[in-house]
């Protein structure tokens, strides 16, 4: 079973990757850097959130696990 500190280390290090890529991506789309950041920090705090009670619930689940 995966410690909670591990599942939220590996959500914010995902997300982090995801700002990057999500900035650039709203920068080309919308031509403007804060609307761009802006809409990439919505999303990350939105995908932060969803990601770590996804892990949770998966951590909790035998289903597929060799033990």
């Amino acid at each position: 079973m995966e410690t909670r500190r591990r599942s939220v280390v590996k959500a914010v290090l995902w997300n982090a990757v995801g700002f990057v890529v999500m900035s650039f991506v709203g920068l080309i789309a919308t031509g403007s850097a804060a609307i761009g950041g802006g809409l990439a920090l919505v999303n990350t705090a939105i995908g932060l959130t969803l990601y770590v009670i996804y892990e949770r619930i998966w951590a909790g689940i035998s289903w597929g696990r060799n033990v």
